[in-house]
């Protein structure tokens, strides 16, 4: 079944509206459902209201776009759900929302398209999918100040994928310890070091202890080589600290400042965006908590385009074969979706992560056919039989093999530390 609907005179009016694409569920026919939707998203409520006259709603009421039936799941439908669970149907609704409704305001742009929906009780189950936007808002949101291109040009790294690596132990080791775990992975050729998520500024190893061993290490290895390693140290914190947070990592020589997008807000990467001199690398954390149902929440897809336009410069998309709940699948399409242009905007870097080592490099390059990548190795590098060097030459031998279109075969043959870590990591993917 498929249903559609247009503007006046029958065009479609992208230049003024926002276009949300959710997966719903219903016990209840579903053009009633999806009406119900827009209602309450818009200018409805359960009943019709005295000053709700028929020219409003032709102005600001949300509209039924189309509406395509897919296959049922089996999921129970959510708590508090009505009707009959034995006439559930499932479907793609896509909405038609006026811009005039919120204006290019991402805060208030969720509310509408990611607001109470999440409660309707005539709804089973509901997930925003996507969202297409206009220019409007890349009118007022600047997006990605660096992105690929000032990325590869503060690493030192024209072509080829940038080899990264997060902190391992993730937290416990003293900023002492820190700089001589840094000072390593900066001789073995590691383009990107990050903090993890879980080291914020907590009393045993505080971010102005972190930047204070870590820079000066960088700074003897730029001065004798030429080229600074990227740091990217965790600044998350309440919104009024992000600035000093940020001041103080620049003001040491930092190239890099980390953000939790989900636990700062997308108003607040826009407030770091609106100040920040370098790049800002976009951690996903808590994403599972709304992306990875599919009966409640918002996708990744429709999530990214958000993160962009507030002004994350790399963004977490994981990678194959994680440690993670995502499949290859929707991993490839996380990473195609922050490759496709949005707006004008400049491109944000995909950054994979979770579980990867050397043996992924050809199998993902197959896949995604480009290194404009951030590929992360945490236990893939530092935990590699021969020690952190050998697992960033492992990496990097991987990736320019893949690069150069070799086989696997020969790139094992070729690489020593790549053929070491295949005797702790298995096989190398195909």
């Amino acid at each position: 079944m498929a249903m559609s609907g247009a503007g006046p005179n029958g065009q479609r009016l992208t230049g003024q509206h926002v276009f949300a694409t959710y997966v719903i569920e219903t016990s209840l026919p579903l053009r009633h459902a999806a009406e119900v939707l827009a209602g309450e998203q818009s200018t409805g409520t359960f009943v019709r209201v005295e000053r709700e006259s028929d020219d409003l709603r032709a102005r600001f009421a949300a509209q039924v776009e189309s509406i395509e039936e897919v296959p049922l799941t089996g999921s129970s439908p959510l708590p508090g759900a009505v009707g009959d669970p034995s006439q559930r149907r499932r479907a793609v609704v896509r909405l038609r929302f006026p811009l005039d409704n919120f204006g290019p305001s991402l805060p208030n742009l969720l509310a509408a398209v990611a607001g109470n929906l999440f409660e309707i009780k005539e709804l089973s189950a509901i997930k925003l999918v996507d969202i297409d936007l206009p220019p409007a808002f890349a009118e007022r949101y600047a997006g990605p100040a660096f992105g690929v291109d000032g990325t590869r040009r503060l690493l030192g790294r024209p072509d080829g994928a940038m080899i990264g690596t997060i902190v391992k132990p993730s937290i416990g080791l003293a900023p002492d310890d820190l700089a001589e775990v840094v000072g390593e992975l900066a001789e073995a050729g590691i383009d990107f070091i990050k903090d993890d998520e879980l080291q914020g500024n907590g009393p045993s190893a505080p971010l102005a202890e972190r930047v204070r061993a870590v820079m000066p290490v960088l700074e003897r290895y730029a001065d004798r080589t030429g080229r600074k390693p990227m740091y990217a140290f965790n600044i998350t914190d309440d919104i009024g600290r992000l600035e000093a947070n940020h001041d103080l990592v620049v003001e040491a020589g930092g190239t890099c400042v980390m953000a939790c997008i989900n636990l700062v807000g997308i108003s607040g990467l826009e407030f770091l965006r609106s100040h920040a001199a370098v790049p800002i690398h976009g951690h996903r954390a808590m994403f599972g908590a709304f992306g990875r149902s599919d009966q409640v929440g918002i996708g990744f897809r429709a999530w990214q385009k958000l993160a962009r336009l507030a002004g994350a410069d790399h963004l977490h998309t994981n990678g194959i074969s994680n440690k993670f709940y995502e499949t290859d699948d929707q991993v490839l399409d996380s990473i195609a979706a922050v490759r496709e242009p949005l707006l004008g905007l400049t491109p944000t870097v995909p950054v994979l992560s979770s579980g990867q080592w050397g043996g992924l490099a050809h199998a993902t390059y197959s896949a995604v056919g480009t290194t404009d990548l951030l590929v992360l190795a945490g236990g893939g590098i530092h935990g590699h039989p021969d020690g952190a060097a050998a697992g960033v030459a492992s990496m990097r031998d991987a990736w320019a093999s893949a690069a150069q279109g070799e086989s696997v075969d020969v790139a094992v043959e070729r690489s020593a530390a790549l053929r070491r870590a295949t005797e702790l990591f298995g096989p190398v993917r195909v």
